[in-house]
């Protein structure tokens, strides 16, 4: 099977598992996707979303979130994890937004990964996600797949973002990156792997992992 081949074996078996691929972070418009997926850092998508309502109650655009003092939305996000940290970046980058961009989340890469506590992976999935431009988020789903698919070394999720968008069509990037985490917390996830159910990984995946 040449790699071109797995690539394509991947792209339809991921196609037909996954048709539809609705964004897992409850949200409205691009503001409350960017914060879901801040607080998703080290996190679970489940418990973010159990969280997010009782914030975005209080606070669901910048101008609401600055008049909140970083200890309140602390103490609301606590149960996320990492809340010191992610308190003070949702209200720095809301304060941001209202002086620097009119209270709206910008279309720009470097702006946004500008933004405090926003980092690469976060700013592509609000351009993906919120504004369909085309990008590949890597989580741990995606690096971890990559490798055991040996379509990247797993030294790095930098390299592994490069191979993906190597090897992928870019009109597929948006989608495949979601098909793709699906598809790791099903069938190959990092814990209680059962690689006889994981058939792109018994298909195209490295052989030191079939023994």
């Amino acid at each position: 099977m040449t790699k071109a081949e797995k690539v394509q074996f991947v792209i339809d078996t991921l196609e037909k598992l996954y048709p539809e691929t609705p964004i897992p972070l409850d949200h409205k418009d691009p503001y409350t996707l960017l914060i879901a997926v801040l607080l998703s850092a080290q996190s679970t998508d489940a418990r973010v979303n159990t969280i997010t309502p009782l914030l975005f109650d209080k606070a669901d655009n910048p101008y609401d979130m600055v008049k909140l003092t970083v200890d309140e939305i602390r103490d609301i996000i606590r149960p996320v994890g990492l809340s010191p940290m992610k308190s003070k970046g949702i209200h720095g980058l809301s304060k941001i937004l209202i002086e620097k961009h009119n209270g709206n989340v910008p279309v720009d890469f470097d702006a946004l990964e500008e933004l405090p506590a926003v980092g690469h992976k976060t700013a592509s999935v609000v351009m993906a996600q919120a504004f369909n431009i085309p990008a590949f988020p890597v989580d741990t789903h995606i690096h971890r797949l990559m490798y055991r698919w040996n379509l990247s070394n797993g030294k790095s999720v930098n390299q592994t973002e490069k191979d993906a968008k190597r090897l992928f069509p870019k009109e597929l990037w948006n989608k495949l990156h979601l098909q793709i985490i699906y598809y790791g917390r099903e069938y190959s996830p990092a814990r209680g792997w059962k690689i006889e159910k994981d058939i792109i990984t018994t298909t195209v995946g490295r052989k030191s992992l079939m023994k």
